[in-house]
């Protein structure tokens, strides 16, 4: 990875959080928002791609990379919608770009749809985790596996690893694609030492825990129906988020298209970062030079 960004903090909630400044600060502002269990770095080629263009800020969300963790394990996705309010009030920003990974772009599409006045272009990445006809469970089921989930948690310890190599085999592992380089990248701004010498993954293992208490496909279908700025919606072509592909999401936006990146699985923006940068770039109207 060629140049580093800048480390600063906001605070959000009572959390201190983190978020990488490429800087670019006189351009209009761009956020990219990770998934769940990952970080801010884990967008760097992007970043870098895009920062001649636009001031370029990505956060870590609560129970990530370096910002802190919540008292009591809460990490609803409407929280990290609160979080990324502050983000904008914090770079003075009335208005940006959002582009965003799963959890992540869930997040970006919550945020759109409840200020749309807020977002001039959105890109989503394999980022549609509810479908319009997921089915809601009944409460006492809800409470029955928040709770389960819970006591697991509680008594788990965290999983070491000797090495940052053996950290980086484990992703690789999870991602069959994941080259060596990119997958020690990741490891390294994605594990903290321990006092023992070894590694542990930054984020808060609770980050797992389905909250009981959520929004569901009626009020995703109610927000993206708000949402006025255009929208990719991109795909991966072998993601496990397989049903997304065809649900002919477009006709709950104003004005959204889907593609998909054939050849890609769920971090599709690792898997395929040419073609996914090309296709965002061109969505956002850049010309196709340093792609």
């Amino acid at each position: 990875m060629d140049s580093a960004p800048q480390s600063r903090f906001y605070e959000s909630h009572g959390l201190r959080l983190h978020y990488a400044d490429w800087g670019n600060e006189s351009a209009p502002p761009l956020i990219l928002v990770h998934g769940g269990r990952d970080h801010c770095r884990s967008w760097d080629v992007i970043a870098q791609s895009l920062q001649p263009h636009f001031h370029v800020v990505a956060p870590d969300l609560r129970g990530h990379g370096d910002s802190e963790w919540t008292r009591g394990g809460s990490y609803a996705l409407t929280e990290y919608v609160y979080d990324l309010t502050q983000l904008l009030r914090t770079i003075a920003a009335p208005e940006v770009t959002l582009i965003g990974h799963s959890m992540g772009g869930m997040v970006s599409l919550i945020f759109s749809g409840a200020f749309p006045e807020q977002v001039s272009k959105l890109v989503v990445l394999d980022g549609v985790t509810m479908l319009p006809d997921t089915p809601k469970p009944l409460a006492h089921e809800r409470m029955g596996k928040w709770v389960t989930q819970l006591d697991k948690l509680h008594d788990r310890t965290p999983r070491r690893y000797a090495t940052l190599d053996e950290a980086a085999a484990q992703m690789m592992l999870h991602n069959k694609r994941l080259s060596r380089d990119l997958a020690l990248h990741l490891a390294t701004h994605g594990a903290r030492q321990n006092e023992d010498g070894t590694y542990s993954w930054k984020f808060d293992p609770y980050q797992r825990v389905s909250a009981p208490h959520r929004l569901w496909p009626d009020d995703h279908v109610a927000l993206w129906s708000r949402i006025t700025c255009p929208t990719l919606l991109l795909n991966a072509g072998e993601s496990f988020l397989a049903g997304a592909r065809a649900a002919g999401l477009e006709r709950y936006f104003q004005n959204a298209r889907i593609e998909t990146i054939s050849g890609a699985g769920h971090w599709l923006q690792h898997d395929k970062p040419q073609e996914v940068l090309g296709e965002i770039r061109r969505f956002l109207g850049l010309d196709e030079e340093s792609c």
